[in-house]
């Protein structure tokens, strides 16, 4: 059941003659020897046995505990009954006497770092697709798919040293704005072909609308309404319908590519690139995308991850802090890796967004800074609730308060040794442009460390693309009072523009060679720095400058 809420909370006349909450439904099995499902709210699937099923639609509210056991027959007994009414009341299933809570349907948050907002109920428009979703599901549609998905992929290879190129060097904003907009459309009918699919196999599309995942801006549909369909195939199509439209359609841009020139064969390169890797992300089943929905539906266990979660985090407890623990999933020897796994990719995700896109924010003036800062800030709060459950779980296994409390500062003082004590090279990002009569000038925005511009000091400079940087020259600052100026967006991100002036600090360069490329990135290394002081200068100290 879905919380330990203590069944006393509710008034003890609503547990004598217990009645569901208003927002709790229970299903039938779609098919013989399918499972029976209670649903709370919109989202929320419980599978039950069926006499416990039987129990649920009993409770009417007019029945006592007895009366339940008389009409139901075996196995309920009184006892049995009661154990139930408490369970049921502990998952805040049954009627308290309160107004059921509604949370916003509209707008919902889901940890670690996304928020939902609901567009659309799609329910009626996607019934209209099942002729086409009956049509491309057939043995001639699949093949035609996988032709078009490895076919892009074939051309894409074929085209090798052009993909290096265009990843290697700065495209213009327009090429990024129609790429992005393409991305959104095509993340769009990725949704779309979720709800389709499920819509097709009888089941209800809950809602759609846009949504930040990890930052980034994307679409969903809520597909909960799967877990009533009867077969795992079925629930497995769905949870892949949607990885499946969007390398289609990567493998149609890809394949069309080299028909064109110019910066429209650019664009469709990039947008190939970038439909191909975010369905490949998907597929992930660490985090609860398409693969794990996937995966879960294919061994048929709900809760999946939060299950092997729980196992890991348990495992972990019984090794820091001893105790004795029940597994969730028994049965599943990788459960403890599986969970681990789960634990790390969402950091990983943080860690790849951060590295891609923080020096980008900080670059972006006061409120890129903070947005940056308050995102790590939530990522060690969510850390530090990790821990906590580490803990209350060890107390609840029996580990002794002693060696809790021992390993929990033996674990503190290795994490401020490896922050005092490991070193990581320090390197100041910013850009640099050929002024006129060939004068190269360093550019840092105002929330740099200006603090590492000494005379003579070494700077690389850097042609930097979608995904590739190439360094193509070397210089020292010739003079270290910096003088404020403007730079061009092109200094900061991969984006050729003339236009869009930032504040920026400038020092003069000097160099053998002036680079070819008037405007590209460069970077200021400063020797190694304890990690601590590497994290603050590197994330806290630029939100502080402005």
């Amino acid at each position: 059941m879905p919380s330990k809420t203590a069944s006393a909370d509710i008034d003890p006349e609503f547990l004598d003659r217990p009645k569901l909450a208003a927002d709790v439904s229970v299903h039938e099995p779609a098919e013989e020897g399918g499972p029976w499902l209670i649903q709370q709210g919109q989202r929320k699937y419980f599978r039950v046995e069926a006499d416990l099923a039987r129990l649920v639609l009993a409770l009417n509210g007019t029945r006592d505990h007895a009366l339940l056991a008389d009409i139901l027959g075996t196995p309920w007994t009184v006892e049995a009954v009661g154990t139930a009414v408490d369970t049921l009341a502990k998952g805040h299933l049954l009627d308290n006497g309160e107004p059921v809570r509604t949370s916003n349907r509209w707008v919902k948050f889901v940890p670690p770092l996304t928020v939902q907002f609901t567009l659309l109920r799609p329910d009626g428009l996607l019934k209209l697709a099942s002729p086409l979703v009956r049509l491309l599901s057939g043995r001639a549609g699949r093949v035609t798919a996988l032709v078009v998905a490895l076919g892009g992929l074939l051309a894409l290879a074929a085209q090798s040293r052009e993909v290096g190129a265009v990843l290697g060097r700065p495209l213009p904003l327009s090429t990024y704005l129609v790429v992005v907009a393409g991305i959104l459309a095509t993340t769009a009918i990725h949704e779309f072909g979720h709800g389709a699919v499920l819509s097709h196999y009888g089941g209800r599309p809950a809602r759609m609308g846009v949504m930040l995942f990890y930052l980034s801006p994307a679409f969903f549909c809520d597909v909960s309404d799967g877990w009533r369909l009867p077969r795992k195939e079925q629930r497995v199509a769905v949870a892949l319908a949607g990885i499946a439209t969007q390398v289609v359609i990567a493998g149609a841009t890809a394949t069309a590519s080299p028909f064109f020139h110019g910066m429209a064969r650019d664009g469709l390169i990039v947008f190939a690139i970038a439909a191909y890797t975010s369905g490949l992300l998907n597929l992930a089943p660490f985090v609860k995308l398409d693969g794990y929905i996937a995966l879960m539906s294919h061994l048929d266990i709900p809760h999946l991850r939060d299950h092997t979660l729980t196992d890991a985090r348990r495992w972990i407890a019984r090794v820091l802090f001893g105790g004795s623990y029940e597994r969730r999933l028994p049965e599943l020897r990788w459960a403890v890796p599986f969970g681990l796994a789960c634990m790390v990719f969402p950091m990983y995700l943080i860690a790849t967004g951060v590295r891609m896109w923080g020096d980008s924010l900080q670059r972006m003036g006061f409120f890129g800074s903070w947005l940056l800062l308050g995102g790590l800030g939530y990522l060690l709060y969510h850390l530090g609730r990790g821990a906590g459950r580490l803990v209350r779980d060890a107390r609840a296994g029996g580990a002794r308060p002693l060696r809790i409390g021992v390993v929990t500062l033996f674990l503190a003082a290795a994490a401020t040794a490896v922050l005092g004590l490991v070193k990581v090279p320090y390197t100041v990002t910013g850009g640099y442009a050929v002024r006129a009569g060939g004068q190269v000038e360093l550019l840092l925005p105002l929330s740099a460390d200006l603090s590492v511009i000494r005379e003579n000091t070494a700077v690389r400079l850097i042609r930097a693309g979608a995904a590739v940087r190439t360094e193509i020259g070397q210089a020292v600052v010739a003079d270290a009072r910096g003088t404020e100026t403007t730079a061009p967006l092109s200094a900061f991100l991969p984006v050729r523009t003339d236009g869009l002036p930032l504040p920026a600090q400038g020092y003069r360069l000097t160099t053998a060679v002036v680079p070819e490329d008037e405007v590209g990135v460069a970077e200021v290394a400063s020797g190694d720095r304890p990690l601590g002081a590497w994290l603050y200068a590197h994330y806290v100290a630029p939100a502080l400058r402005w």
